[in-house]
C-alpha cells in the first residue's frame, strides 16, 4: 500500500515523500524490514528514538514520532518523517489497513475480566467447534485453530500488539476461520491494541484486584476495562459483578446478562449440564460462554447440552493423580482467583488441602497479603514460595505475603525454591489429600531478573508423584 493512501485519512504532519510503497509497520527496531514504517514511540523502559539508526539501516522508509522532540541523528533525505498525535493508535490503524482490514470479515469475540479470560475464550471456541463452526482462540496460552495449538512467532502476551494481531487475523481468514475469540487484557485495551479491530461481542466477566500499579491507579484500571464497552457492538455482562455492571451502566450497546441464579435454574431443570465442570467459578465461565453464543443466535438449550464435553485449558485446574494424592495445577494469581479455586477444592476434597503459591515480582504489591490470608483460611498447610520474582527479591515478596497471615502456625511454611516447595508438598501429602500448585499454570518458564529458565509446575509435580510412588512401593 502506498504511504499516501495510508496517510490520507489520518491527522499528521509530513516531511518528505509519500509516494513509496509500505510493506509493514513496527515499533520494534529489530523487526524493521525493507519498506517498513518505524514508529519511534517512547515506552516505559525504552525510547524508540534511541534505535533510529538501527531501523534506518534495516530498511525503514519512514519514521513516525508522536511528541515534540529533537532527533539527534542525521536522517537521510530519502527517509520521510511523520508526526502523529498518538503513535499507538497510528500503529493500530496502519496494521489493520496493511492486512486488508480482516476484522471486517470475521466475527470477533473479545473477553475481558480479572479472572477467567482464558477459560471462557477456550469454552467459547470449543462450543463453536461443537456447533460445526471454524474458530480460532488467541490469548495467554497461545493461538489455537479449531482446538489445535499452532506455533507462530508472536510475543507471549494476553492481547497481541496490533502489528501482530491484524496479520494473524488475516491468516485466520485465509484459513477459513469464521470466528476469532480473544482475550482483551486491561493493558491491551489501554494501549490501543484493539482500537481498529472490529469487535462484535465484548464479554465482561469480573473485576478484581490486579494490575492497579501497572495502570497507576484503580480508576485507570477500570477505565481500561470500560473501553471494551465502547468499541464492541454488543455486550455480554456478569450481572453478579457490581463493577462490571457499573462499567456498562451508560453503554448504548445491546447487552445480555448472565448470573449465578441462571446456573441454579439450569440445575433445577437438568442437573447434568454443569456436573463435568469443576468449581463454581468454572461453571460461571461455562455460562458466560453459553450466553455469548446465545447472543449470536445459537440455541441455548443445545449449547447447555454440549457443556458436558467442555475441557478446561492447560493449567486451569489441571488434575494429576497418583498413589491416592490429587494435584491440581492452576493459574490463579489474584486473591479472587485463589479464593475461587480453594473454596471449590475445599468442598470436594476428603483429606487435607496443601497449597503451594507465590506472587510475581514487579506486579501489584497490594494483593500479596490478601493472597496469604486466602491461602491460610482454606488450606490445612501452606507452602509459600517464589513465582516469577523478576527484578524483586523473592524473600521480600514472601514477607509481604506473610503480612496477611495472622496465625503463623507450623502449617505455614516458607520455601523460596519453587521446585523444592512442590516436591515437599507432594511427598508430605497423605492418601486422600489434595495439593494445589497455584500461580503459574501453563507457563513453561520462570523469570528471575531478566533471565528465563525452563520451569513447568506440572512436569515437576508429575515427577514428584512418580518418585513418591516408587518410595511407597
Amino acid at each position: 500500500m502506498l504511504l499516501s493512501e495510508i496517510l490520507k485519512d489520518w491527522p499528521c504532519t509530513v516531511s518528505g515523500s509519500i509516494g513509496m510503497s509500505v510493506r509493514g509497520i513496527t515499533e520494534r527496531s529489530g523487526n524493521v524490514r525493507e519498506g517498513y514504517i518505524f514508529v519511534a514511540r517512547k515506552g516505559a523502559k525504552d525510547d524508540g528514538l534511541c534505535h533510529l539508526q538501527e531501523a534506518i539501516e534495516s530498511g525503514a522508509i519512514a519514521i513516525v514520532v508522536d511528541r515534540n522532540t529533537t532527533i539527534n541523528i542525521k536522517i537521510p533525505d530519502n527517509i520521510t518523517i511523520i508526526a502523529v498525535p498518538d503513535g499507538r493508535k497510528f500503529i493500530s490503524y496502519v496494521s489493520s489497513k496493511l492486512a486488508g482490514d480482516p476484522s471486517e470479515s470475521l466475527t470477533i469475540i473479545a473477553v475481558t475480566g480479572t479472572n477467567g479470560k482464558t477459560t471462557v475464550t477456550h469454552f467459547i471456541g470449543q462450543l463453536l467447534n461443537m456447533c460445526g463452526k471454524q474458530a480460532a482462540v488467541i490469548g495467554t496460552t497461545g493461538i489455537f485453530s479449531n482446538g489445535r495449538k499452532i506455533s507462530m512467532e508472536v510475543p507471549e502476551m494476553t492481547t497481541l500488539p496490533a502489528e501482530f494481531l491484524h496479520p494473524l487475523l488475516k491468516g485466520c481468514l485465509h484459513a477459513g476461520m469464521e470466528y476469532v475469540v480473544m482475550e482483551a487484557s486491561s493493558l491491551g485495551l489501554s494501549t490501543s491494541r484493539l482500537d481498529h479491530c472490529i469487535i462484535d461481542i465484548g464479554v465482561f466477566l469480573n473485576i478484581g484486584v490486579d494490575h492497579y500499579e501497572e495502570h497507576g491507579s484503580k480508576q485507570s484500571y477500570l477505565s481500561a476495562k470500560k473501553k471494551l464497552a465502547s468499541i464492541a457492538k454488543e455486550l455480554v455482562v456478569n450481572a453478579d459483578d457490581e463493577q462490571c455492571m457499573a462499567l456498562v451502566h451508560n453503554s448504548k450497546r445491546p447487552t445480555i446478562y448472565f448470573s449465578e441464579t441462571m446456573i441454579t435454574d439450569v440445575k433445577a431443570t437438568d442437573g447434568l449440564y454443569f456436573t463435568a465442570i469443576p468449581g463454581r467459578h468454572n461453571r460461571m465461565n461455562a455460562l458466560a460462554a453459553v450466553t455469548t453464543l446465545s447472543s449470536l443466535g445459537f440455541d441455548r438449550m443445545e449449547l447447555l447440552s454440549l457443556c458436558q464435553q467442555l475441557q478446561l485449558p492447560e493449567g486451569r485446574l489441571q488434575r494429576i493423580e497418583e498413589s491416592g494424592v490429587t494435584v491440581y495445577i492452576d493459574y490463579a494469581h489474584t486473591p479472587d482467583a485463589l479464593h475461587n479455586v480453594l473454596s471449590s477444592l475445599r468442598k470436594e476434597c476428603t483429606g487435607g488441602l496443601i497449597t503451594v503459591f507465590g506472587c510475581g515480582g514487579d506486579r501489584d504489591h497490594g494483593k500479596r497479603p490478601m493472597m496469604g490470608e486466602v491461602a491460610a483460611a482454606f488450606s490445612t498447610q501452606v507452602i509459600i514460595t517464589s513465582d516469577n520474582p523478576r527484578n524483586e527479591d523473592p524473600l521480600r515478596i514472601i514477607y509481604e505475603i506473610l503480612m496477611g497471615i495472622d496465625d503463623m502456625s507450623p502449617n505455614i511454611i516458607v520455601e523460596p525454591d519453587r521446585k523444592t516447595a512442590i516436591e515437599r508438598a507432594v511427598f508430605e501429602a497423605k492418601d486422600g489429600d489434595v495439593v494445589l500448585i497455584a500461580g503459574k499454570g501453563h507457563e513453561k518458564t520462570q523469570q528471575v531478573g531478566q533471565m528465563f529458565f525452563p520451569f513447568s509446575d506440572s512436569r515437576i509435580a508429575k515427577e514428584a508423584l512418580q518418585n513418591k510412588k516408587f518410595e511407597i512401593n
